[in-house]
């Protein structure tokens, strides 16, 4: 029988091994697997065909109970508004994130109305109740199986036909006919195409977990993602409490929106003000800090960036950020000597985004460069105020987007000025000082001013 070998990355076939895979550049993980013959390739000539029917969109009838509640507002935000009938959501994150404790929570509510089934083939259903009892997991209406063949587990979905359905996880599942094992390329591919063949014919919604790799993407092929209508993925450190859900793909609402849970020893707690905990116990009156408003999907939350230089010993400072790109660290500091004439060309600089959010907006570029340039003249900045806007290279403030909503946020919680680019158009009336700036320099003498 004929082999091939398969990257388990990226899903690349050749016939023979090699040590890097030329499609995405791993190195060792091309695996080998039997290929099909040809009598299984080849299409039987006693298939009949048929007509499919056409449908005008027009005519096909709509419900508005298309979704229904999880029980969760953070959960019910990320998925554009709560669970759709039919879908297959793959949700992902590192070991021991939370994913099998929030789905876990979930079915707590959703039995209540719906049968449900959590599927798992990592754990026994001794574990499982162990587990729930932790969490007061506990109704009548919530079944568990424990089970890796995907073949059994598709058609007892079929005969028990229940309204919401966890697996936990695709990588433990096996689909009998393929030699590979469980977690391969092959046996990923094939369980979550019966899967979604299922969700979408029956009408049943899916939540499959998924692993994560040493480079913290999710672990199989790339069409994995493709497949499912919806990609959630958890984010968090083992340092802190809180964890992040973020929208990675979403066919039912909008990407990149966001969803905060404390981890607690009860399980996974939603927190309703993001911003209020981004910002508890932040220093006042203290050198290189500042406060931005960064956008996370629809929602506006404020967060604290943090900014420290000191004299270097080294013939090549050294520059580190949490939370921001290095590459976007080193343009701002240029910037910031070019256009400002504040030089850290002999000094350690490092920047940190408190809370464990990213920095990936360029919105929140001006609060850096004043959280910088408050750390390199050891001044303190205004500590009330927030501070929006995107620094161009030539040390403009450029325009942002939804600068009303950040505006709220920030009068919302109490700040008593805001700093934004000098054309942004703003149509909102809060109770908050809106000072307009059209320089990195000009913004950096009042704010660093205001605080002194």
């Amino acid at each position: 029988m004929k082999t091939k070998f398969v990257c388990q990355q990226c899903g690349f076939e050749t016939t023979k091994w090699l040590g890097k895979c030329p499609d995405c550049g791993q190195w060792n993980s091309l695996i080998e697997e039997l290929a099909p013959t040809a009598d299984i390739i080849k299409p039987k000539s006693n298939v009949v065909k048929r007509t499919l029917d056409v449908t005008s969109i027009k005519d096909m009838d709509f419900s508005d109970d298309v979704r229904f509640d999880t029980g969760e507002n953070e959960l019910n935000r990320v998925l554009g508004g709560g669970i759709v009938k039919g879908s297959l959501v793959l949700v992902g994150g590192a070991p021991g994130i939370g994913k099998s404790t929030l789905l876990l929570q979930i079915c707590q509510y959703v039995s209540c109305r719906l049968k449900t089934l959590y599927i798992s083939g990592e754990e026994s259903q001794k574990q499982i109740k162990l587990r729930a009892k932790r969490l007061n997991v506990e109704n009548n209406n919530l079944f568990i199986i424990s089970d890796i063949d995907i073949d059994s587990i598709c058609d007892t979905i079929i005969n028990e036909q229940p309204g919401f359905v966890i697996i936990d996880s695709i990588q433990t599942m096996y689909k009998q006919g393929i030699t590979s094992s469980p977690g391969s390329v092959s046996q990923i591919r094939e369980a979550t195409n019966s899967l979604m063949r299922i969700a979408k014919e029956q009408g049943i919604p899916i939540f499959i977990v998924g692993h994560i790799n040493k480079d913290g993407n999710l672990a199989g092929p790339k069409i994995l993602e493709h497949m499912v209508d919806t990609v959630l993925y958890f984010e968090g450190d083992n340092e802190t409490n809180y964890r992040i859900l973020r929208t990675v793909k979403n066919r039912f609402g909008a990407t990149n929106e966001i969803g905060v849970f404390d981890m607690t020893d009860k399980g996974l707690i939603a927190v309703e003000n993001p911003s209020k905990m981004m910002l508890e116990g932040r220093p006042l009156n203290i050198s290189g800090t500042s406060i931005t408003c960064m956008m996370e999907g629809s929602r506006p939350i404020l967060s604290e960036v943090q900014c420290l230089t000191t004299p270097s010993t080294l013939a090549s400072p050294r520059r580190m950020s949490t939370g921001l790109d290095y590459s976007r660290l080193a343009m701002l500091l240029a910037v910031l000597e070019k256009r400002t004439g504040l030089y850290t060309s002999n000094q350690d600089v490092y920047v940190n985004a408190v809370g464990g959010l990213k920095l990936f907006e360029p919105a929140t570029d001006f609060s850096i460069c004043v959280a910088l340039a408050s750390a390199i003249r050891d001044i303190p900045a205004d500590e009330n105020c927030v501070v929006v806007g995107e620094v161009g290279l030539a040390g403009e403030i450029r325009s942002v987007s939804n600068i009303d909503l950040r505006i709220r946020e920030a009068a919302r919680m109490g700040f008593k000025r805001i700093y934004v680019p000098y054309r942004n158009k703003i149509t909102v009336n809060e109770n908050i000082e809106i000072i307009r700036i059209s320089n990195l320099k000009e913004g950096i003498q009042k704010i660093i001013n205001k605080g002194e």
